[in-house]
């Protein structure tokens, strides 16, 4: 029989094996912190970025962040990965609040062999995706790094299965939001990745995005060319659209991801966040009656317009700066979030090309998939015409446009402004053309099926160049036509619902969104799924 000092004995000896099995545990969790790699934090330092454990702090709200997989060892069942020391497989990942609200994040760690996704790590994202998928919560990636491990990649039992992530990254779209920023080089993976997400956003001068990076180009062109050049901000956002919004600094780039996420549900099964407001709903804005000139052929800045509307300082603008023709913004109207695209008449008179018709497309996707409210506010002469536009394929890029605003059915508001004018008319949702649940008209509006002067040009260009004074004749006929198409004209018959005081647009916006279902009629018979032009 065990004597009682015995028992006593296998008692301290325990306590004293579970001492040591602690101790190992808070050694294995602090050599994953920064403060156990002092060499890697001082290279950061160097290059003056965070660390991606940093970057989590950051982002989400104090001491919220919980990880999951931080123990997870690589895989080395092969030649090339035998040897490989990689904590956390270079991915830290985990659940934090933002706003208190669960979000799933995964944070490349470029300290760790160049922030490459190895298998386990990738195992580590899928699990993610699985937690966002079933519990319908936004998937955010804090992305620096390569694609594909190298070490894994080029061994074909591991490589051939292929990793299902992409798919299950697609699962997500329209379900719950998905960010990504892209916090330093982000060429291959990382973009693909970002390719399938709602909302990108990169620093300026230190985030690079692209297919591949200046190595591979060189090895498979021969072409050399800097990082930057290839796929920095300017390029990426600016020029090509690939990512939302550029911003000077990584403080800036995980603001701007809690303020994006702000204006959208946890999932598409909720209804959009609405927050306290003291904007008065009935302030009318005097400015409004001077912003837009009565004068087509002058231009103004539509961004004072949406912010004159719109409740004080909750604008949130996306893609600024591309395809400026195009404005599309988050913004809220007694404290609900609504979606606005607009045209922008400073930049080509606020005409469709393909840019801005994709720009707007994706955008309206975005707002139904999620249940924001939109609002078109329209001044177009139409949709680009020409060579150099049909060289850019706009014939059937257009066609998304149509195609997203057809699908839509969350509520929708359209106010011409000024021009309305042909395809581009349409193509904002003016009058009938979408079942808008309001369809206004400033007293500036102009509304008809082309340029005035175009048509005359067109239809009677025999006649006024008959007349003894071919110019005063042209002149007269726009004039008269020009007469016809007023916004009282357009009240008349019916194609709008009312002609309104600019500076009672904001109090009609808000009653009208207060007043209609959340959702339109879907008049789509049964299908398994519509079928987008591009």
């Amino acid at each position: 029989m065990t004597s009682r000092d015995d028992r006593q004995k296998d008692t301290a000896k325990a306590a004293e094996t579970v001492a040591e099995k602690l101790a190992a545990l808070d050694a294995a969790k602090y050599a994953l912190g920064d403060a156990a790699r002092p060499e890697a934090v001082a290279k950061r330092r160097a290059m003056e970025m965070a660390t991606a454990r940093e970057r989590l702090d950051m982002l989400c709200d104090d001491d919220s962040f919980r990880e999951i997989g931080g123990l997870v060892e690589p895989d080395r069942g092969h030649d090339l990965s035998r040897d490989l020391i990689a904590p956390a497989d270079g991915a830290v990942t985990g659940t934090g609040l933002i706003d208190q609200k669960p979000v799933n994040i995964l944070a490349q760690d470029f300290t760790v062999l160049g922030g490459s996704i190895g298998a386990v790590a990738d195992a580590k994202c899928g699990r993610l995706v699985k937690f966002s998928r079933e519990c319908g919560q936004p998937m955010v990636m804090l992305l620096e790094g390569g694609g594909h491990r190298i070490q894994d990649g080029m061994n074909a039992a591991h490589f051939a299965a292929a990793s299902p992530v992409f798919r299950e990254l697609a699962t997500l779209s329209g379900w719950v939001p998905m960010v990504t920023a892209i916090m330093g080089q982000g060429f291959a993976g990382p973009t693909a990745y970002a390719a399938l997400c709602d909302f990108v956003v990169m620093v300026r001068g230190q985030s690079t995005m692209g297919i591949a990076g200046p190595a591979l180009v060189k090895a498979g062109t021969a072409g050399e060319i800097t990082k930057e050049d290839l796929g920095g901000a300017q390029r990426q956002a600016d020029q090509q659209g690939i990512a939302d919004l550029a911003v000077d600094s990584e403080e800036e780039c995980l603001q701007a991801i809690r303020t994006f996420l702000s204006y959208l549900p946890q999932n598409a099964g909720e209804a959009p966040p609405v927050v306290p407001c003291d904007d008065p709903v009935v302030r009318r804005d005097d400015a409004l009656l001077e912003l837009v000139p009565a004068d087509s052929r002058r231009v103004y800045n539509m961004k004072k317009v949406i912010d004159a509307i719109a409740d004080k300082d909750s604008v949130f603008e996306l893609k600024p700066g591309y395809a400026r023709n195009m404005i599309t913004a988050f913004a809220r109207l007694n404290g609900r979030p609504v979606g606005i695209f607009a045209n922008q008449p400073m930049r080509k008179g606020g005409i469709l090309d393909v840019p801005a018709c994709e720009k707007a497309a994706h955008f309206i996707a975005m707002c139904d998939a999620f249940g924001l409210p939109l609002v078109s506010l329209i001044d177009i002469p139409g949709i680009s015409i020409g060579p150099a536009a049909e060289d850019t394929g706009l014939g059937r890029r257009s066609g998304r446009l149509f195609f997203e605003m057809g699908i839509a059915t969350v509520p929708l508001a359209s106010v011409v402004l000024r021009k309305g004018y042909g395809g581009g008319y349409y193509a904002m949702g003016g009058g009938r053309a979408f079942d808008a649940n309001i369809a206004l008209a400033w007293p500036t509006a102009e509304i008809c099926a082309m340029s005035i002067e175009g048509a005359v040009d067109v239809a009677y260009r025999k006649q006024y160049e008959a007349a003894a004074d071919p110019q005063a004749k042209r002149a007269e006929l726009i004039a008269d036509i020009k007469a016809q198409t007023s916004s009282l004209d357009a009240a008349s018959g019916f194609g709008i619902d009312d002609v309104i005081d600019p500076r009672d647009t904001r109090r009609i916006l808000i009653e009208t969104f207060a007043n209609c279902p959340k959702r339109r009629t879907n008049p789509a018979p049964p299908r398994h799924r519509p079928i987008s032009p591009i």
